[in-house]
């Protein structure tokens, strides 16, 4: 049976995964795929805890809040992408100096 500590181990991995991705920040695509895998290991210690807890599916009634939230953001955070390429041509975020124009 997998334990309690298996679940945190994987969670905690995509979680330093994710971080790694936002810390290096290559260009905006690899920012919000990070920040994707921090979500989903917070959906997936959520899940984790509410299988040994005593409450009857609260992981997964959090995890499905949480899952529409980080839809409902990597939605308008790709539309931002979209707008910051067609000024600038660029998605990297070093190269883009100047928002204001």
């Amino acid at each position: 049976m997998i334990s309690l500590t298996d679940f945190l181990m994987v969670g905690a991995a995509l979680f330093c995964i994710g971080l790694y991705m936002i810390v290096s920040k290559h260009n905006a695509i690899q920012i919000l795929i990070g920040i994707e895998l921090m979500l989903n290991a917070a959906i997936l210690n959520l899940v984790a805890f509410g299988k040994y807890d005593k409450i009857a599916n609260s992981g997964q009634i959090f995890a499905l809040f949480a899952i529409v939230l980080a839809a409902a953001t990597t939605a308008v955070a790709l539309a931002i992408i979209l707008n910051v390429y067609k000024k600038y041509k660029t998605i990297d975020p070093g190269r883009i100096n100047n928002l204001k124009d």
